[in-house]
């Protein structure tokens, strides 16, 4: 099987790494999370320009027609960079409901802020008691007349607090925990009813309390079915998944970089301490990790567009448990061989593997997908 680049592909990652080198140091990179938005609206506009909000959207709808494969592209350099803007939560997430779920109507009237970074997304989906489970929805949709009335709380919503459009799962029928009965909603973020508590995570990245107070929608607001929302949820969810791998590995490509440059500069007992062999045989352990991501990220982004659910779903549980295990093990390695100097904030090593951390818990954990993965059998299919 060809893995190479295309033409296309190869300018596409150049011209973002090469924007992302000139624009995005550490100290650059400080400055932006100082700001009220916590991320930069230059560099948002930058990304409009060179046309990544367009990547994955139909040229019908005034997107470039990309792919899997090019989100990997732009997500991976994206966590080379350690970048904070919202474009997980706006492009792949919100971008992915709307290419997926939405009417001709919605597509029409959402993608093109998207395409020109006018329009920024959320997703609400987790909730206090739902941990990872897609399905746990409490917070309630209730027909009334013509429109749909939500109510409820969300929290932990990526970027959140900057967003334009919330994508809210809502309860329209059924219990707490049933598969059955749940909508996918476009909510005005500014909409009477919708409380934002916006707080910085670890990693540097914003993200809100939301609090539903009988907002109201019309039905023009649901995405697909209003009782049948999960699958199309489940489907994004999975291409976040994948996105989120190849965010890894760019995150884990910059460990492992940084982490070499250390040790072949930092002294003891007079000679670089990369010339001892633990700290060697330490170094090549990221490595594997680093190159055992990789390749499970690229099973993933094959699998994203695939129509059976079951088998999307195990590679991207076998994503999520190899991103998990192999980051935490580089991380882990990484601020060791730096030392005392790698848990400090003035290092950007301590950064990367907050970042790391915090993509490990995004979705489900290593263990939550390592039991998942279990229970499905295996990889593949018997």
């Amino acid at each position: 099987m060809d893995f190479d680049l295309t033409e296309e592909q190869s300018i596409l990652k150049d011209s973002i790494e090469r924007l992302l080198a000139d624009n995005y140091g550490f100290e650059q990179r400080k400055k932006y999370m100082a700001s009220p938005e916590g991320w930069s609206a230059e560099m948002w506009r930058s990304y409009a320009e060179m046309g990544l909000m367009a990547l994955p959207f139909a040229e019908a709808d005034g997107g470039i027609g990309g792919g899997p494969v090019e989100t990997m592209i732009v997500m991976e350099a994206l966590g080379c960079a350690l970048a904070l803007e919202p474009y997980l939560p706006t492009v792949v997430l919100g971008g992915g409901f709307l290419r997926l779920g939405g009417s001709a109507a919605q597509k029409a009237e959402f993608i093109p802020g998207i395409v020109g970074g006018s329009r920024k997304l959320a997703f609400a989906q987790a909730e206090r008691h739902s941990r990872y489970d897609l399905h746990h929805v409490e917070t309630t949709a209730r027909r009334d007349g013509s429109a749909y009335v939500l109510s409820g709380a969300k929290g932990v919503v990526l970027h959140g607090d900057s967003a334009d459009t919330l994508v809210v799962t809502a309860r329209t029928a059924g219990g707490t925990r049933d598969e059955g009965g749940i909508g996918v909603f476009l909510v005005d973020a500014n909409a009477a009813g919708v409380s934002r508590q916006g707080y910085v995570m670890q990693d540097g990245l914003r993200a809100a309390e939301i609090l539903l107070d009988g907002v109201r929608v019309g039905t023009d607001a649901v995405l697909g079915d209003p009782e049948g929302g999960l699958s199309l949820v489940r489907r994004v969810v999975d291409q976040a998944i994948a996105a989120l791998a190849a965010e890894a590995v760019g995150v884990m490509s910059a460990m492992h970089a940084l982490t070499l440059d250390y040790i072949k500069v930092r002294k003891q007992f007079g000679v670089p301490i990369g010339a001892f062999q633990v700290l060697q045989h330490k170094a090549v352990d990221i490595y594997v990790a680093l190159e055992q991501a990789r390749s499970i990220t690229l099973y993933a982004t094959m699998m994203a567009d695939s129509d059976d659910a079951a088998e999307r779903q195990r590679a991207m549980h076998a994503a999520k448990v190899e991103i998990g295990r192999g980051g935490r093990l580089a991380g882990e390695n990484a601020i060791q061989l730096h030392g005392g100097v790698g848990m400090t904030m003035e290092y950007a090593i301590g950064h990367y593997f907050k970042r790391m951390t915090m993509i490990d818990l995004t979705f489900g954990d290593h263990d939550h997908h390592l039991r998942a993965l279990g229970e499905a059998g295996s990889l593949f299919a018997a």
